[in-house]
């Protein structure tokens, strides 16, 4: 039996919801803010419309784990992925304006099937998974912060 983990975050970001979405949904944005061990690939045609396909791949060398992607809910200011692979579960990325800019909502819950792998990663990786992504949020504020800045959102 696996258990589901959930792991949220959310921070305040001085631009609009329309900019922070521009840094969720465009990959060469993306890419600025993305963990540099994560490489995300389109399947197909880049686009975050639902149904749209994407990986993610974990450059580890040799191993390289891969999450297949698929866009389940798609609206202005949110989109949700949905991953299978050696995670099973969902990416939520939610936009809503505030007087200021923009809080933006991260929510990755997710199982891990295999054991072996559960455990690992409940040894070694949980608390760097976590500040990892704090740390990917805070890159997502100033990518976005220089795209409002720069008078494209």
């Amino acid at each position: 039996m696996t258990s589901e983990q959930v792991f949220e975050q959310s921070i305040q970001i001085r631009a609009s919801a329309t900019a922070v979405e521009q840094c969720i949904t465009e990959l060469e944005l993306m890419h600025r803010w993305l963990n540099p061990a994560l490489r995300c690939e389109p399947v197909g045609e880049w686009s975050t419309e639902l149904g749209s396909r994407s990986r993610f791949v974990v450059k580890i060398p040799v191993l390289e784990p891969t999450l297949q992607n698929v866009v389940v809910e798609r609206e202005p200011g949110l989109v949700v992925w949905e991953f299978s692979g050696f995670f099973q579960g969902r990416d939520r990325w939610e936009c809503q304006p505030t007087p200021t800019g923009t809080l933006l909502l991260n929510r990755f819950a997710f199982t891990i099937p295999n054991p072996a792998i559960r455990l690992g990663f409940n040894l070694l990786a949980v608390q760097w998974t976590k500040e990892d992504m704090k740390a990917q949020l805070r890159r997502l504020k100033r990518v976005a912060e220089e795209v409002y800045n720069l008078g494209d959102g």
